[in-house]
């Protein structure tokens, strides 16, 4: 058995805490925040304050990579949040499919694209209480670590990491250290502090503020578009969240200083009504004014530089590894898909350092880089539309692959059927263009003008609906 330190009581450091734990290995989680899960789920929204998780009542979704991997790692947690009051979402419900399609008939596989999904503090609060009755798992809330703690090496001139000490003074002893600590990962930091080489880091603000409004009602609304569409100077997205609520974003580039009249309410209400096939979620009692996030951080880290560990005795695991935009909804299944990893790498590894520390790095970069490069690239493409739309110069040209996949699943139940699984991580996207029967529609639009979205709304019109005068 060995001993395992967790920096950080989110969603996936509890996750790979009870993986790991369950593996038979003891394991520790540190989270700074004091506050533990309320007794009941319901209160989680209400009374759980969770100050170093700046977006903990921000918008979240589980998608279908999620529920599939936990239903394999985490069997039980699926029955757990909807126990708490969490939702199935099926996007290929025929109530959700475009009305332009022509083929709704289910197909053989098609359950496997439904997930479970729940605002952020109903999720965290089912994933605390399976960690807190996992073997093996001991959470210690409102502990804080300081720095590494380093000792005797195998690999010349690589630190490695023996445990922690925390602000208090105390020193807890591990034989690998483990980052979930989120976007405030203080990673870098600790590794220079325990006498290593930086680890490669690149970091940029991504430039999107984001504007939310939860509500509630007897009847979840009817999706009668995508969940996450551009409407030019701002896209807006749609969720489904637990016990009778959802919400509502509007998200745009921070550059633009007139889209702040957002944070008004009734500014708000008045740009989601001239959204047509969003409108109506308007149609519930507001729970919350508009809430404002804003300064989201892209980035990335790796450990090992020049095929060289940085350190040895630590991994950073989910977005302490690398994290973007928070509008996909992609985070914590892609989060949960780097826990997985983790926990396959240390059953193969563990006993030896150097090798967890080079397999961990390939393994990230095989199976879960894909995703965070696929994601910046589209959030670069998303920017720069929102600020030549703002400046009134012409669009930029979009992606051609993309842009033809978009098109085509509103024709074509393949490929349809590919671009959901690209949202919900279950597929890349040079992946899906392969299949024959994708690239065969694909190969159809070859000389194809795209059209302009008649839906979008106009940067004149976006004044108009702005300004409440």
């Amino acid at each position: 058995m060995s001993k395992i330190v967790i920096c950080g009581g989110g969603v996936i450091g509890l996750s790979v805490a009870t993986m790991l734990g369950r593996d038979g290995h003891d394991v520790t989680v540190l989270e700074a925040d004091p506050a533990g899960q309320p007794v009941a789920a319901a209160e989680g929204w209400d009374t759980w304050e969770r100050p170093g998780v700046a977006q903990f009542r921000q918008p979240h979704s589980l998608g279908s990579r999620f529920r599939m991997i936990s239903d394999l790692e985490l069997p039980g947690l699926t029955d757990d949040l909807l126990r708490a009051g969490c939702v199935w979402v099926d996007y290929l419900d025929s109530r959700s499919l475009p009305p332009t399609l022509t083929d709704k008939t289910p197909r053989p596989g098609d359950e496997a694209m439904r997930f479970v999904t729940g605002r952020r503090p109903i999720i965290e609060w089912a994933v605390a209480a399976m960690a807190q009755a996992a073997p093996n798992v001991a959470i210690r809330r409102g502990t804080k670590v300081r720095e590494l703690i380093t000792g005797a090496s195998a690999v010349p001139g690589v630190p490695h990491v023996t445990g922690v000490r925390t602000t208090s003074g105390d020193e807890i002893c591990a034989d690998l250290v483990i980052d979930a600590m989120g976007r405030r990962s203080a990673a870098c930091d600790w590794i220079r502090g325990a006498g290593a080489r930086s680890p490669f880091e690149e970091a940029e603000d991504s430039n999107f503020v984001y504007f939310t409004r939860y509500f509630s009602g007897q009847q979840r609304p009817r999706r009668t578009g995508r969940a996450l569409t551009p409407m030019g100077l701002f896209s807006i997205l749609t969720l489904d969240g637990d016990n009778d609520t959802w919400s509502v974003t509007l998200y745009t580039s921070s550059r633009n200083k007139a889209m702040r009249a957002l944070r008004d309410s009734a500014t708000f209400d008045r740009v989601v009504s001239a959204c047509p096939r969003q409108a109506h979620w308007l149609d519930g009692e507001p729970i919350t004014p508009v809430l404002l996030l804003a300064g989201v951080i892209d980035r990335y880290r790796r450990f090992v530089v020049d095929g060289r560990p940085v350190i040895t005795g630590f991994a950073a695991v989910g977005d302490a590894w690398a994290c973007t935009n928070p509008s996909a909804g992609r985070g914590l299944s892609v989060g949960l898909l780097h826990a997985q990893v983790l926990r396959n790498v240390a059953r193969r590894h563990l006993d030896d350092p150097e090798a967890f520390a080079r397999e961990y790095d390939a393994e990230t970069e095989i199976q879960v880089g894909p995703f965070y490069r696929n994601q910046i690239a589209a959030d670069r493409a998303r920017i720069a539309e929102m600020n030549a739309l703002e400046a009134g110069m012409p669009m930029p040209a979009p992606n051609p692959v993309m842009a033809k996949l978009l098109i085509a699943s509103s024709q074509d139940a393949d490929v349809l059927r590919g671009m959901i699984e690209i949202a919900m991580c279950v597929a890349l996207p040079q992946e899906v263009v392969t299949r024959p029967r994708v690239a065969a529609k694909l190969a159809e639009m070859d000389g194809y003008q795209i059209p302009p979205d008649p839906g979008i709304i106009d940067r004149h019109r976006m004044a108009a609906l702005l300004d409440s005068s």
